[in-house]
């Protein structure tokens, strides 16, 4: 089963690998890595080239987490707790994918995206609470990573709340720590006062 397992994380980490955020911007003549904040992300392509180009590549690294999450746990027929396991070291392999690509010099986005996609699929619920948390402390603040901080806060706690299998609590739990790890930069921006709010561009 390891050599199995040790498949699965490899498929995921070479999908998650593949960078929308870049190949949009490319489309449009930038080089998403030296523009904004450098990150090749949806965030920052909303800044750099507008909400039809942001809005694009958060729907292909949605879609990035959520068709490989799917399509395991609908094809793979093994008992449910088996099922669990592959789909969490398959969204595991996807967010490190995302977050430290290998074609991009293991440099990458912050993943959010790509673990939604995956977590629709998993934990709906424990998800849908999650974004809510997300929507409200956006709203008030402007602040994405703060709100994606706290997105990622309430993941374990809303799995555990709402009782899912105990591989999806300790999947949401590591995906949290991916999050944040992603995100210190982010934390010691947003300590010092000088985090940028997100003003977008139509």
């Amino acid at each position: 089963m390891a050599i199995f397992y040790g498949g699965i994380f490899l498929a995921g980490y070479l999908i998650g690998s593949i960078s929308f955020a870049v190949l949009v911007a490319k489309t449009q003549g930038i080089d998403i890595l030296h523009e904004g904040s450098g990150s090749p992300g949806a965030t920052n392509v909303k800044r750099v080239l507008g909400n039809v180009c942001g809005n694009l590549v958060f729907c292909l690294d949605f879609l990035k987490g959520f068709l490989p999450v799917f399509i395991a746990k609908t094809h793979f027929q093994f008992h449910p707790s088996s099922i669990n396991i592959t789909c969490a070291v398959l969204l595991i392999g996807l967010a490190i994918g995302h977050s430290f690509s290998i074609f991009l010099k293991f440099c990458g986005g912050k993943s959010v995206a790509v673990i939604i996609g995956g977590l629709t699929v998993l934990m709906p619920s424990a998800l849908i609470l999650g974004l809510i948390l997300w929507y409200f402390i956006f709203t008030i603040t402007r602040f994405v990573s703060l709100a994606s901080l706290g997105l990622a806060l309430a993941l374990p706690l809303n799995a555990y709340l709402l009782a899912y299998p105990n591989e999806i609590i300790c999947l949401a739990f590591f995906l949290m720590i991916i999050i944040f790890f992603r995100h210190i930069p982010n934390i010691h921006r947003l300590l010092n006062g000088v985090e940028n709010r997100f003003v977008g561009r139509k």
